[in-house]
């Protein structure tokens, strides 16, 4: 199996494809040195496989490179840098 994110700039989305199939997406909203994540999905026949996980992981990961702060509205996103610390430096603190 193949698992794959995408920057899907145009949908304002990250999307999570697995051998090719769209299993979810995280959707986001840019702001001037921002990136706002107010809901992540995952279909659930993808359930399980931590699909999620690693689409927030590669999410936070284009984020950081990109030198934008965090805004996770997202239940799942906020959970998820709680629990990887090594992302908490991105959160914007003046929400």
């Amino acid at each position: 199996m193949t698992t794959e994110v995408t920057d899907a700039a145009n949908a304002s989305r990250f999307e999570i494809r697995d051998d090719g199939v769209l299993a979810g997406f995280a959707e986001y909203r840019l702001q001037p040195g921002r990136i706002v994540f107010p809901h992540t999905e995952i279909d659930p026949a993808f359930g399980g496989r931590g699909l999620a996980k690693t689409l927030t992981r590669e999410a936070l990961d284009t984020a950081r490179s990109r030198s934008l702060q965090i805004v996770p509205l997202c239940s799942f996103v906020a959970k998820f840098i709680r629990d990887n610390p090594t992302y908490a430096d991105l959160v914007a603190t003046d929400t």
